[in-house]
């Protein structure tokens, strides 16, 4: 049976019987290119659709996916990729006493299954693949490692998997590739994308097949490239750019943003980008730049050397800005308004009296390097250009290069109220597509009580505290599942997080429902308080319904 949840007002969760039919769903949507279909995020039920209202509806959908043929995975057209492994793993060992065969069976068992890539998820690259064989059904390990290294090879519940690069996880380790999973020089730059067939096979030499061709790999895989490009011509790093900023304090975290780079969720990369969208592009527009040109996100007080002549802008949360001039001159402009930059100039953005984060547009733009074109920090999937830190030197474009002329006002964010720690907000909230996995008590608590931005937020999700937990109407987590920005998960401590741009784009806790203003919600600094309320309109013309009498027997989640 297939069930229609709302998950935001732009997106709708479909959720399948089993694992099959879920991959059979996602090869089916992506072969109808339906319109107004933006991204689709394959998980271990569910498939979340994401759309455009200005195109379709929720309800639209639903009739359209209810009428679509779901018989043929399309595995007859599937990519086919072999991987060589050494089958020396930590728990190679222990897997065979759990599974009740020797060690040389789970090898054998392991190369002669059919393995299809289901979907990805957890880190760039990273494909949960499933297998053919009933004997791999593999509890995770009582404690995750904390270091899990990059290449192995692992097993858990129905999956098998390949981590893309070192990291903690807690999958049970059978053995080791030297196959490379994540390549942004290739296309596409992942290895598993969901329908790709997976054989394995006892390592010989350090090779990878791809669709039948064997692709000698002499290197391990490393971390994707961060560099941050500082010449505006040649994009050499020269220190010597025409138009360049120096780094002289990079507050609490001084990031690299665009619009992100949504599209590419099937690979296991989340959109990422600006925290608050709308401040973006007002600095964008306020210097002559198109909307999605990369900018500086700054946290805390940001302190910046200027090279060269130029137009600059700051937006978001309110605060001192400071330009001292190389004579002595101070100019302080305001928020929201285009000033001019001077060869020798010295920037401070001063530290957020209202909102949390700061957005400096310089007219041209910031010379980078992109990461599936887009030049966004992501800082839970390590893609994009790192932190900067004190004395880097980011490379501008330069003023001529701007396709637009300078927008010197009015103040495009006035009439925003942005809260102090402390303040009380209020956030309309969507319900969905896990609420009924809450009490009435507890969906009303959501609603009636106060919840605080604690300490332990960042762009992955705000964390909050309220007096009364949330109260759960089924114990466990649900299979992994596709998960939006502004999504309020709850995990089993009964404390809602609110995800922000960098979270996992899959998840197995339940997500009660979501955040209509994003952008709102990145403003807000530790200590300010939250009050929800529902939202008027709900989802986009939805006609999402549900059989409240399903229930999800899995108590894991397909994290890894």
């Amino acid at each position: 049976m297939t069930e229609f949840r709302t998950a935001s007002r732009q997106h709708l969760l479909v959720e399948c019987a089993d694992l099959t039919a879920t991959m059979r769903l996602h090869h089916s949507l992506e072969t109808a290119a339906l319109t107004g279909v933006l991204e689709l995020v394959p998980a271990a039920r569910t498939v979340l659709v994401r759309f455009d209202t200005k195109r379709t509806s929720a309800r639209e959908l639903e009739t359209t996916i209810r009428g679509l043929d779901l018989s043929s995975g399309g595995e007859d057209d599937a990519r086919t990729v072999t991987i060589d492994v050494r089958y020396d793993g930590e728990d190679l060992a222990e897997v065979a006493d759990l599974l009740d065969v020797s060690p040389a069976e789970v090898v054998a068992r392991h190369q002669r299954a059919r393995w299809q890539v289901a979907f990805s998820g957890f880190a760039p690259g990273f494909g949960y693949l499933a297998g053919d064989d009933p004997l791999f059904d593999v509890p995770r390990r009582s404690s995750p490692r904390t270091r899990v290294p990059v290449g192995s090879v692992g097993l858990a519940g129905e999956f098998t998997g390949v981590y893309p690069r070192s990291s903690p996880g807690g999958w049970q380790l059978i053995g080791r590739t030297d196959a490379r999973l994540w390549d942004l020089d290739r296309d596409p730059p992942a290895l598993f994308v969901p329908g790709t067939l997976v054989t394995f096979r006892e390592a010989e030499r350090e090779m990878v097949r791809v669709g039948g061709a064997d692709t000698e790999r002499d290197t391990e895989p490393t971390a994707d490239s961060t560099e941050t490009v500082t010449d505006s011509d040649s994009g050499s790093g020269s220190a010597s750019a025409p138009h360049a900023l120096t780094v002289v304090q990079p507050g609490l975290q001084l990031l690299v943003e665009d619009l992100g780079r949504p599209g590419f969720a099937s690979m296991g990369v989340s959109s990422a980008g600006a925290a608050d969208r709308a401040a973006l592009r007002e600095a964008n527009r306020l210097v002559g730049n198109a909307e999605d040109t990369a900018a500086l996100e700054s946290l805390g007080r940001t302190v910046l050397d200027v090279t060269g002549d130029g137009v600059a802008a700051v937006t978001g949360a309110e605060g001192p800005i400071t330009l001292t001039g190389a004579n002595g001159d101070v100019v302080r402009p305001e928020v929201g308004e285009a000033f001019s930059l001077v060869d020798g100039d010295r920037l401070e953005i001063g530290a957020s009296e209202r909102g949390l984060r700061r957005y400096l547009s310089v007219r041209g733009g910031l010379a980078v390097t992109t990461a599936l074109s887009s030049a966004s920090s992501d800082t839970l999937g390590h893609l994009g250009p790192a932190a900067l830190t004190a004395e880097d030197t980011i490379g501008l474009h330069g003023p001529a290069n701007a396709p637009f002329l300078v927008d010197p006002g009015p103040r495009l964010g006035e009439g925003r109220h942005l809260p102090t720690p402390g303040e009380v907000v209020e956030l309309t909230v969507t319900l969905g597509p896990r609420d009924d996995w809450f009490t009435p008590a507890g969906v009303a608590t959501l609603f009636d009580q106060e919840w605080t931005v604690t300490h332990e937020s960042d762009r992955v999700g705000l964390r909050l505290s309220g007096e009364v937990p949330l109260e759960r109407a089924r114990t466990g987590e649900l299979p992994s599942e596709g998960a939006v920005t502004g999504a309020l998960q709850v995990p089993p401590n009964g404390q809602p997080v609110l995800f922000g741009p960098d979270h996992p784009h899959t998840g197995g806790y339940p997500i009660i429902g979501s955040v209509d203003d994003t952008d709102l919600a990145a403003q807000l600094a530790p200590g300010v308080r939250i009050r929800f309320r529902r939202s008027d309109s709900g989802p986009a013309d939805t006609a999402a319904t549900v059989d409240t009498a399903a229930t999800v027997d899995s108590t894991t989640t397909d994290e890894s």
